[in-house]
C-alpha cells in the first residue's frame, strides 16, 4: 500500500520537532527503501512495491538470489515430521530429511506439491495441506532473507491433472469446459479451484492449459486442452485466468509456445511442432495473447522444438522463443517458468548442469524441479560468478519473483488457517457448482436408434469397459434410478476372455453401457492403433453384435467414436470425475438435456475427412 502522508502545520513544528524530523529523514535515507534509478530492474509502474523490492535485492547475497530462481519438490505431509519413505526421498534428492531442511538448504523461491511423483505424497486432508504450507513458510521466513515461498500445484481440473483429490471439489476440466462453451462457467471453475487452493496455503496454480489441441493423436494434451478452435480456447483461457485470480491464487498459462500439435509426450521425448510462423500466429499464440491481456502472472514453457522460430532448440532453452517471441513480441513482463526440467524433453538433451543455465539464459525466471538440485544450483551459481550469466540478468529475474510475491500478498500474509480450510475445501456451494457446470458439458454425439432418453422403471443393465471407479460410479448412479446392474470392468486393454464374458453377460441384460478411454489412440512409433485401442474397439463391436441396445460413453478423448462409427448411441464426457459420471447418467435418463457441443472435430479413421464437425452435438 502507498505510504500514508501526515499533514504538519508550521505552528506545530517546534525546533525540537524539526530536529527529530531531520534526524528521521537522515535515518530514512540511510536505512529506508532506496530510490530507484535507471539502472535498477523493473519499471516505474511497479509502484508501490518497486522500492521495497530493490531494497531487498541490495541486501541479498548471491546465493540467496540464485535460490530464488528454483522451484523444488519436497517429500512428506509435514514440514518437519515425515515418514521413512518421504525421508528417503528427501535424502536422495537433497541430502536432508525433511521439507523444512530442504527449504533451509537452498532458500528456494518456490515449492511445488505432488501426490505420487517421487513418493512426494504432499496432499491429504485440507487441514494437513494447510499445516504443511504454514510449516514451509515458517521455514522460509526463518532464513536470513525472510522471503516467503510461492507454493504451487498442477490443479488443472478434470480427471487427468488434479493433484488435490476429494474432498477438494473436482471441476470438469478444460475440454469439458470447451464443450460447455461458457466463459462464465470457465471463470467460476477457476474461482472455485483457486479459492480452495488458497485456503490450504497454495499461492499459485499451474493452470490454465492454453494449448490448442489440433492433433487427435496428441498423447499428452488431449482433454487438458479446451479444444481445437483458437478463438474458443482464447476466450476460456482468459476467463480461467480471471477466475483463478478471483479465487486468490495466481495463474500460469502453459505450455508456451504451444503443445497442441505434437505426437510425442515431452515427459518421455522431445516433440517437434512443425507449424509455420503463420500457423503459429493463427493457432498457437492467440490463447497466450489472451492470457496476457487478462493479466496472467506467469507463463510456463514447453519442451518442444519449433523449427519455424529456432530449429533444433527446445523452447525452454531458446532465447529466440522466450525472449524474442514471448518477451519482445508478445510484450510479456511477468514470470516465465520452465516446465519440469527432469522431463525427458529437457533432461535427455541437456545435462543436469547445462539445462538450468541454458533455460535461464534463454529468458526463464524460474527453474522447475531440476533432476539434480545440487548440480543445478551450483551450475547457475558458477555461471553468475564466471560472468556467463550477468548479475544484471540475475537481478531482473529475482526482481520479478519478489515483485510477484508482493503483488500477490504473499509477503503480507503467507499463513492460512487450517480449521478454515476444512470448511472451504469441498464447500456445498462449490460441489453444486461443479455438478451444474458438468451437466452443461456432456455431449450426445449419436442417438441413431432413439434409445435415449431412457424411460423410468426397472431394467437389467450391464456396465462394461474401462475404469474400476468409472464403471462402479456409473452402475451406482443407474441403481439409484431403479436399475439392476452388473459390472464387468475390463481395463484399458480388454482380453479375449473379458470380451467373451461381457458378451455373455449382455445376453441377459436389457441395456449395455460401455465406457472407453482413448479407443482411438495411435502409436507414435508405428502410426497404427495401439493395442489398447484395438482391444477396446473389439469390445464395443462384440457388444454391438449381441443386438442389445448399447450406449458407448467415451470417458476421455472424444475421438473414440471414429474407431466404431457404426455404434448408434455415443456420448462424450471428457473426463470421469464423480460429477461427470452423474451428469452422464442424468443425460441418459433425460433429467438433463445434453447441451455440450464438440470442442474439436472428429476425423474419420481412414483419413478421408471429418466424421463429426466442431460444434456438433445433439439434444432431446
Amino acid at each position: 500500500m502507498p505510504a500514508r502522508s501526515t499533514s504538519l502545520t508550521h505552528r506545530s513544528r517546534t525546533p525540537l520537532r524539526l530536529l527529530v524530523l531531520g534526524l528521521s529523514l537522515v535515518l530514512a535515507a540511510a536505512f529506508g527503501p532506496p530510490s530507484a534509478n535507471a539502472s535498477d530492474p523493473g519499471h516505474s509502474g511497479d509502484a508501490p512495491y518497486r522500492g521495497k523490492v530493490i531494497s531487498q535485492l541490495r541486501h541479498m547475497t548471491l546465493e540467496q538470489k540464485v535460490g530464488q530462481l528454483f522451484v523444488i519438490e519436497v517429500a512428506g505431509r509435514d514440514a518437519n515430521t515425515v515418514s521413512d519413505t518421504a525421508k528417503a526421498t528427501n535424502q536422495r534428492l537433497y541430502g536432508v530429511d525433511t521439507p523444512a531442511q530442504a527449504v533451509a538448504k537452498y532458500q528456494p523461491g518456490g515449492v511445488i506439491y505432488y501426490t505420487t511423483r517421487n513418493n512426494d505424497d504432499n496432499m491429504g486432508s485440507p487441514a494437513q495441506v494447510a499445516t504443511l504450507s504454514n510449516g514451509l513458510q515458517s521455514a522460509a521466513l526463518a532464513q536470513p532473507a525472510r522471503i516467503p515461498l510461492q507454493i504451487s500445484v498442477d490443479q488443472e481440473g478434470g480427471a487427468l491433472v488434479a493433484r488435490f483429490g476429494p474432498p477438494a471439489t473436482q471441476m470438469p476440466g478444460n475440454m469439458a469446459l470447451g464443450a460447455g462453451r461458457s466463459a462464465a462457467d470457465a471463470e467460476r471453475s477457476g474461482e472455485v479451484i483457486g479459492t480452495e487452493l488458497a485456503a490450504v496455503g497454495l499461492t499459485q496454480d499451474y493452470a490454465p492449459v492454453a494449448d490448442v489441441n489440433v492433433n487427435p493423436n496428441n498423447p499428452v494434451i488431449g482433454i487438458r486442452s479446451i479444444g481445437s478452435d483458437p478463438a474458443l480456447v482464447s476466450e476460456l483461457v482468459a476467463a480461467q485466468v480471471r477466475g483463478y485470480h478471483a479465487g486468490g491464487v495466481s495463474a500460469v498459462a502453459k505450455h508456451f509456445p504451444g503443445h497442441g500439435d505434437t505426437g510425442v509426450d515431452s515427459h518421455f521425448g522431445l516433440p517437434e511442432v512443425t507449424h509455420s510462423r503463420a500457423e503459429l500466429e493463427a493457432i498457437d499464440l492467440p490463447p497466450f495473447r489472451a492470457a496476457i491481456a487478462a493479466g496472467v502472472d506467469t507463463i510456463m514453457t514447453a519442451h518442444v522444438v519449433l523449427p519455424a522460430i529456432d530449429p533444433g532448440v527446445p523452447a525452454t532453452m531458446s532465447h529466440k522463443i522466450l525472449t524474442g517471441l514471448l518477451r519482445d513480441e508478445l510484450d510479456f513482463d511477468g514470470l516465465i517458468v520452465t516446465d519440469a526440467l527432469d522431463m525427458a524433453g529437457a533432461a535427455a538433451t541437456y545435462p543436469p548442469n547445462v539445462a538450468p543455465v541454458q533455460a535461464f539464459l534463454a529468458g526463464a525466471d524460474q527453474l522447475l524441479v531440476p533432476p539434480q538440485m545440487d548440480v543445478a544450483y551450483n551450475a547457475v551459481l558458477a555461471a553468475v560468478r564466471s560472468g556467463e550469466i550477468s548479475k544484471k540478468r540475475l537481478d531482473e529475474s529475482v526482481y520479478r519473483i519478489l515483485l510477484h510475491k508482493h503483488k500477490r500478498g504473499i509477503f503480507r500474509d503467507p499463513f492460512v488457517d487450517p480449521a478454515a480450510a476444512t470448511q472451504i475445501v469441498g464447500a456445498p456451494q462449490h460441489l453444486a457448482d461443479a455438478q451444474a457446470i458438468s451437466d452443461r458439458t456432456t455431449t450426445l454425439v449419436k442417438n441413431d436408434a432413439g434409445v435415449l432418453p431412457l424411460t423410468a422403471g426397472p431394467r437389467r443393465v450391464l456396465v462394461a469397459g474401462w475404469g474400476v471407479g468409472t464403471t462402479a460410479g456409473i452402475a451406482n448412479a443407474l441403481a439409484a434410478r431403479g436399475a439392476t446392474t452388473q459390472v464387468l470392468e475390463s481395463g484399458t486393454t480388454p482380453s479375449a476372455t473379458a470380451i467373451a464374458n461381457a458378451v455373455a453377460a449382455a445376453q441377459g441384460s436389457d441395456l449395455v453401457v460401455v465406457s472407453t478411454n482413448n479407443a482411438y489412440a495411435v502409436s507414435a512409433a508405428t502410426g497404427l492403433p495401439t493395442a489398447a485401442a484395438v482391444a477396446q474397439t473389439n469390445l464395443v463391436r462384440a457388444l454391438l453384435a449381441t443386438g442389445k441396445p448399447v450406449v458407448v460413453a467415451a470417458m476421455r478423448n472424444p475421438y473414440d467414436v471414429a474407431s466404431f462409427p457404426e455404434a448408434p448411441t455415443v456420448l462424450d464426457t471428457y473426463g470421469y470425475t464423480s460429477h461427470q459420471l452423474e451428469s452422464l447418467v442424468r443425460v441418459l435418463f433425460g433429467e438433463v438435456d445434453p447441451s455440450g457441443r464438440l470442442p474439436v472435430s472428429i476425423p474419420r479413421a481412414d483419413g478421408t475427412g471429418e466424421l463429426f464437425p466442431f460444434g456438433h452435438g445433439l439434444g432431446y
